[in-house]
């Protein structure tokens, strides 16, 4: 049995690790903790999300109590914003945990994007340098091997697991940047009550066009340059995103469907659509990327969906932890 600790174990992401990490054989979850501020603290995990009830009804504890913990655990699941991943998985990764970061505070290996994406000036160069990339289906071995594995963003692990065999097999003609046209609900913003986000008042309506800060992390795992263009909507959870490409002259349906295939025909999680299109009610609490594609002439047009809590989030962690102890890599997730 793993020791377990998640911090940010109320918030939405918190809570489906919870929801995953409670059935899985191998983990024994020895504490939930939240931000200091949090006015969830003393109350049971049941207490704030009723689904929990007779299943674990933990109480969350402060951040403070850290130490009371640090000597008992093997692994740390952070469910934390940036800055708080930034300052505690260095202290659990001085004591030999592994640590599975949530947050965007170790994708990038460059110390200069924390402080104009983030705000922070990072601290911990040889952890960033360590770190791995916790894309499940294209990282296996290095993830086998990391004692600090960060996982993805959610328009990053969509984006990246519907073009990246496309970009790996030279498929597409680059010199038409592929556009990423991609909506999620807003449970991507977080539990935190925000007016901006509250669920009455938003609209269908893009943002952080040319400034998100995971147009980076796509660009940079892609090894290509995109149009990434994201949007919020009034739906609670997943994520669509509908992009457009060029093929090159010699690149035929044919061929993006064998590759396709071929890259993923033993990966679990992801769903290859022959006809038809995914649709966000087929991936709802559901730990699946579904794929889909059509083709005229040359144009190209993918579509994709997940849960951006899931597969976007908690699921992809659990599922590198699978990886990561030698489990099979879909226990507890399906």
């Amino acid at each position: 049995m793993l020791n377990t600790l998640i911090i940010g174990a109320s918030g939405y992401a918190g809570i489906e690790l919870v929801n995953i990490l409670s059935r899985h054989s191998h983990i024994n979850i020895v504490a939930l903790l939240v931000s200091d501020n949090s006015l969830d603290i003393g109350k049971s995990l049941s207490e704030v999300h009723p689904r929990m009830k007779n299943i674990i009804d933990l109480p969350l504890q402060s951040v403070k109590n850290i130490p009371n913990w640090k000597n008992k655990i093997d692994l740390v699941f952070l469910a934390t914003s940036p800055e708080v991943s930034h300052e505690l998985a260095p202290r659990f990764l001085e004591i030999g945990c592994v640590v599975f970061d949530l947050s965007g505070a170790f994708r990038i290996k460059d110390k200069m994007f924390y402080k104009n994406s983030y705000g922070f000036h990072h601290k911990y160069e040889e952890w960033l340098n360590k770190a791995v990339y916790g894309l499940a289906e294209f990282q296996y071995n290095e993830i086998k091997k990391a004692q600090l594995i960060a996982i993805p963003g959610c328009y990053p692990t969509i984006s990246h697991l519907a073009l990246k065999p496309l970009i790996d097999a030279d498929l597409l003609n680059i010199s038409q940047l592929p556009v990423i046209n991609a909506i999620s609900g807003v449970s991507g913003s977080g539990r935190q009550a925000n007016i901006n986000t509250h669920f009455c008042e938003i609209s269908l309506q893009p943002y952080g066009i040319f400034n998100h800060r995971h147009y980076l992390e796509i660009v940079k795992y892609l090894g290509i340059q995109v149009i990434f263009i994201p949007h919020i909507s009034n739906f609670a959870r997943g994520i669509l995103a509908t992009i457009t490409c060029l093929m090159k002259s010699s690149v035929s349906n044919k061929n993006i469907s064998k590759v396709f295939h071929e890259i993923y025909y033993n990966k679990p999680f992801i769903r290859i659509y022959e006809e038809g299109f995914p649709s966000l009610k087929a991936v709802s609490n559901l730990p699946y990327c579904d794929i889909g594609f059509a083709t005229k002439g040359n144009h190209l047009i993918i579509v994709a969906a997940e849960d951006n809590l899931l597969k976007g989030a908690a699921s992809q962690a659990v599922q590198c932890m699978n990886i990561r102890f030698n489990f099979p890599e879909t226990q507890s997730i399906i």
